[in-house]
């Protein structure tokens, strides 16, 4: 029998994101079962095809926290990916700023010692920023495997990344294993 696994596939409004229907499908071959969720930003891009996301994961597509009293409607995560990460979601979650559902659980789950990837996506402008690598470094010390740099997704000196650049096998790898080690 295939053990059943959830993952909270978490993603920023960066380029990338625009492939997650992909990613989805990738993760779920690897056998999870994927609840997706955004930021409003996100939420906003990806507007025209929130409902057949919804359909391809078989759980409501979140990007708002409900309401207190109202019934959790996604089952609990076995790991956590947030890929894109944005500048501004990174440095959010590293300073525990939980203003929006994504970066709030993706906080929480730390603090609960889930496996979490996360896979920045900022331009180089943006990555040479000093809080951005206190973020990142925060982040890894806190537990979470930070795909940065060598190995992982290198900024594109010229703008946002496009979603053929992105390290999205690589992040799926990453959460086999921190799924495996936990």
């Amino acid at each position: 029998m295939i053990e059943a696994r959830t993952l909270y596939l978490f993603c920023s409004a960066a380029p990338p994101v625009f492939d997650v229907a992909r990613v989805v499908e990738d993760a779920q071959a690897r056998g999870w079962d994927v609840c997706l969720g955004l930021t409003p930003s996100a939420a906003r891009w990806l507007e025209p095809s929130l409902d057949g996301l919804a359909v391809l994961t078989g759980h409501p597509v979140r990007s708002a926290y409900e309401r207190p009293g109202d019934p959790d409607v996604w089952p609990p995560a076995d790991a956590l990916l947030f890929a894109p990460a944005t500048f501004n979601t990174v440095n959010a979650w590293a300073l525990g700023l939980t203003g929006n559902l994504v970066v709030g659980v993706a906080a929480e789950a730390v603090g609960r010692g889930l496996p979490v990837v996360a896979v920045p996506c900022a331009n180089a402008a943006y990555a040479r920023h000093p809080q951005f690598d206190r973020s990142v470094e925060t982040l890894r010390a806190a537990g979470v495997a930070v795909l940065h740099g060598e190995g992982g997704h290198l900024p594109d000196p010229s703008g946002p990344d496009r979603p053929d650049h992105f390290p999205w096998a690589p992040a799926l790898d990453a959460v086999e294993a921190a799924y495996r080690a936990r």
